[in-house]
């Protein structure tokens, strides 16, 4: 059974930590727009910290994290970025009294680690959205998703076409699963995979070579994920490296070629990802997705 976290309201205490990479910049901007939500702040030591390129070692990561998981008091715990680093503390967490006592857990690319582990372990429901790294130059849009996520407000999710590959119109109802495609795949073998089996899924990813989005997308396929699932939202594959021969697809092209066979509904270019507009994806929640050629409506149930 899917477990939901309690929705905030104000006066509810919330953490920052940062369970991988390290701030090169202050969250004086997140922590009072935070703060204008009605929320008091409380700030990890991870987010000081700093240990070659993570927010501290591996101890005081875990440590940091475990802090706010166990709390009673903190009603969701915020990463402050991704990068990387999740993967070598998550198997050293104790989840015994979150999942007794559930917690809001958000963030993404790196932290789709955190968010997968979570939902395929334990059945408990995260969000998939901006980090207070991102505030700063994000959206309104953005944080307002993010705030009716955490507030529980209706999420409703509605997109014009825009892009070179064509959307595939249908409608599917099912749960919603998702994140980085990297770490997604990364994660394929171990506890922390989720099942796809009649899932909703979104992906996206920032910075890989055109040749490994298309073997990461490949062994999805490989693996039987895509054939088993309901729906496809393709969010934004931004900062890839060119070759410098050319590959001869764009991620798009390359992720539509892999699902041309199967017969659910496929959007493009939806507002996920490493953008300032990365709208908040809530991991486990049931969702209908509606596509046609011009429009993509992404509906919480």
């Amino acid at each position: 059974m899917i477990k939901q976290p309690a929705y905030l309201k104000k006066g509810d205490k919330i953490a920052i930590v940062c369970p991988a990479k390290k701030l090169p910049k202050g969250i004086e901007t997140a922590v009072a727009i935070l703060e204008d939500w009605g929320l008091e702040v409380v700030i990890g030591e991870t987010v000081a910290a700093s240990y070659h390129q993570f927010a501290g070692d591996d101890a005081l990561r875990t440590a940091d994290l475990q802090r706010y998981l166990d709390d009673p008091e903190i009603k969701a715990v915020i990463a402050g970025r991704g990068g990387y680093g999740t993967i070598r503390i998550i198997d050293e967490l104790d989840f015994t009294k979150f999942v007794a006592h559930p917690k809001w857990i958000v963030g993404f690319s790196d932290i789709t680690v955190l968010l997968s582990h979570i939902y395929a372990k334990y059945q408990i429901q995260c969000i998939h959205g901006q980090m207070p790294y991102t505030f700063k130059d994000s959206t309104p849009e953005a944080l307002a998703y993010l705030k009716t996520a955490l507030f529980g407000g209706e999420l409703v999710y509605k997109t014009e076409f825009n892009g070179s590959v064509k959307n595939r119109p249908g409608e599917a109802e099912g749960i919603l699963i998702g994140g980085n495609l990297t770490l997604l795949v990364m994660l394929q073998g171990s506890e922390s995979e989720i099942d796809y089996t009649n899932k909703i899924l979104f992906i996206e990813d920032v910075g890989e070579h055109e040749y490994a989005i298309d073997r990461l997308i490949r062994m999805l396929k490989r693996n039987g994920k895509l054939s088993q699932l309901k729906g496809l939202i393709v969010g934004t594959f931004n900062g890839f490296e060119v070759e410098d021969i050319p590959f001869g697809a764009s991620p798009e092209e390359v992720i539509w070629e892999l699902v041309r066979e199967y017969d659910y509904p496929v959007c493009f270019n939806f507002p996920v990802g490493h953008i300032d507009d990365n709208r908040a994806m809530v991991v486990g929640k049931a969702v209908v997705l509606k596509i046609d050629q011009k429009t993509t409506e992404l509906s919480v149930l």
